[in-house]
């Protein structure tokens, strides 16, 4: 059976949890985890609060084999990204003297040099990952990976790390039954409780046509996956006959 890795995922920003902004990192980072061996176990959104964001990762950091952090690496007041990190670890901040050397020359032509150069104070043992598309530099500290908020930034900044993290792929198989869930939940159990390293999900909707159920399968065991598939088919297909 194949050894699936875990990972939670932290959106940093007052503006995700107010509904301003939609936590679009977060669900591309978790179909992006699953190309690479890795099930996401917690999707969590925080303020911009220091306190707030270092208890969280002092709790869950330890939990997880991975942590992707995205968010708060500006420079304005609520970008504490930053100094909640090093908090959570029980470190201080320094300045990557090389880093924030080109920060300033970069962005000294716009006037903000020592603006940018700030970018580079860092948790204290942190190695810091450069931007593709961007200025604010991200950084790795133990198991935390801390990339920006904008999710061209982030996007780009993952891929230039993700190999890294890469294992046997998440494999998925879905399809849609005319049915309710109430009608399969035997089904559905005995596949969940097969400990077969195969995920199971049913997801309903309720439409003009009557209910429907989409069941998912999920495992980076291949062989488990295809088994588990057949074993579902053929009890659907007996109970409520074929698939939309």
């Amino acid at each position: 059976m194949a050894t699936v890795r875990n990972a939670a995922i932290l959106t940093v920003g007052s503006e995700v949890i107010s509904g301003d902004v939609e936590n679009t990192n977060g669900s591309w980072l978790a179909r992006r985890l699953a190309t690479l061996g890795i099930e996401v176990h917690l999707l969590a959104t925080l303020r911009d609060d220091v306190d707030v964001i270092a208890a969280f990762l002092a709790r869950y950091a330890p939990q997880h084999e991975l942590v992707l952090v995205t968010g708060g690496l500006g420079g304005t007041p609520d970008d504490v990204t930053r100094e909640a990190v090093a908090a959570a670890f029980g470190v201080g901040q320094s300045p990557v003297v090389e880093l924030a050397e080109r920060l300033h020359a970069r962005f000294a032509p716009r006037g903000l040099g020592e603006y940018a150069a700030k970018w580079a104070n860092l948790p204290v043992g942190a190695d810091p990952l450069e931007n593709p598309l961007g200025g604010a530099p991200g950084f790795v500290l133990q198991n935390v990976h801390v990339m920006p908020g904008l999710p061209s930034e982030m996007e780009a900044m993952f891929e230039s790390i993700e190999d890294s993290f890469r294992g046997e792929p998440i494999a998925t198989w879905r399809r849609t039954y005319r049915t309710g869930e109430g009608q399969i939940v035997d089904v559905l159990e005995t596949a969940t409780n097969a400990d077969d390293g195969v995920s199971v999900g049913s997801y309903p909707r309720f439409g003009p046509d009557g209910p429907q159920v989409e069941v998912v399968l999920k495992s980076a065991d291949a062989a488990a996956l295809d088994a588990a598939k057949l074993w579902v088919e053929a009890r659907l297909g007996e109970r409520v006959g074929g698939q939309e």
